[in-house]
């Protein structure tokens, strides 16, 4: 996306949501939790894009940032703010378990995954007296006031939730155009050839690992102090692996703004739209939308709005 649409799309999010939605408490919310999946997505495409590793299993790393920072609150202490960084260095640590899968390719790794992501819920609903079982944890610590903001509220979680999904972009952007994002790409073409060129490619793939852990566990962590509730089967739900897949795929995994458009578009318009017409069957309509994607613009959503923005321009320069 050109730089100064990215950014005209950024003030908007910035200044035009709040003073056109920031007394709707319902819409804002739903913004909100629709970055969360852009989160989630962004995570996930850095990692199927330069990685060249397609993940089932990000349920994990955003179940393991929300409890490791819900438990650091209730229990330590730890200011919210601190705990949101730790609950992405936990969900960090907790990917070095699944290094072993690195070994592995193609729908094996993707599976592998997955397989990890079960039993870390397992050992959620296990730990009763860290995690509260299945009967979860109530009452975790809201985002504070902070700087005279009252970050607690329906707008303040939504400026922080923007804040941490810019930031991933942002970081996206710095290691795709670094020189591991080069070796990253070259190595998505073809892992042989850049192994015998001398490219470290395993340890490529266990830093894209690490840093993918890291965004999904921070926005698991906020998503816990956001909702002030965790239970295992919520925390670990599938819908945080499929729905960022689905958002990434549809808006371009392959660019950086595509997930979080994808996200935006997807939730908003299953919630607000789908969900009305068809309450029990909704998610069918998604399944629906994506293939008809992929058939007609495989790259995405992103390319079609870049070509409708080029032509229009290209019009009224005419």
């Amino acid at each position: 996306m050109n730089i100064k649409v990215f950014l005209l799309a950024l003030a908007f999010m910035y200044l035009g949501v709040p003073l056109l939605l920031g007394d709707n408490n319902y819409l804002i919310g739903m913004i909100a939790s629709a970055l969360i999946v852009a989160g989630i997505a962004v995570a996930w495409a850095l990692l199927g894009n330069l990685g060249g590793m397609v993940s089932f299993g990000h349920a994990a790393f955003f179940g393991v940032g929300a409890y490791t920072s819900a438990i650091l609150t209730m229990d330590y202490g730890v200011p919210v703010f601190v705990a949101l960084v730790l609950g992405g260095i936990g969900a960090s640590l907790s990917s070095i378990f699944m290094m072993p899968a690195l070994r592995l390719r193609g729908p094996y790794f993707a599976l592998a995954i997955l397989a990890y992501a079960e039993i870390f819920k397992i050992l959620a609903t296990e730990a009763t007296g860290l995690t509260g079982g299945g009967g979860g944890l109530l009452s975790i610590p809201s985002l504070p006031v902070f700087a005279g903001i009252d970050f607690g509220t329906k707008l303040g979680g939504y400026i922080v939730i923007l804040n941490i999904v810019t930031l991933m972009v942002i970081t996206y952007f710095f290691i795709r155009r670094s020189s591991y994002g080069l070796a990253l790409k070259a190595m998505h073409d073809s892992e042989l050839a850049t192994r015998i060129v001398g490219v470290p490619a395993t340890y490529l793939k266990i830093v894209m690992l690490v840093v993918s852990a890291f965004m999904t566990g921070a926005v698991g962590a906020f998503n816990a102090h956001y909702i002030n509730f965790l239970e295992p089967d919520y925390a670990f739900s599938g819908t945080w692996t499929v729905f960022p897949i689905v958002a990434a795929i549809f808006g371009g995994y392959r660019t950086l703004s595509g997930p979080v458009i994808g996200a935006l578009f997807i939730y908003l318009i299953d919630q607000l739209v789908f969900k009305n017409l068809l309450p029990q069957g909704h998610q069918l309509i998604l399944g629906v939308m994506l293939t008809g994607m992929i058939v007609l613009s495989p790259s995405g959503l992103l390319p079609i709005i870049t070509n409708l923005f080029t032509r229009t321009r290209g019009k009224q320069h005419a």
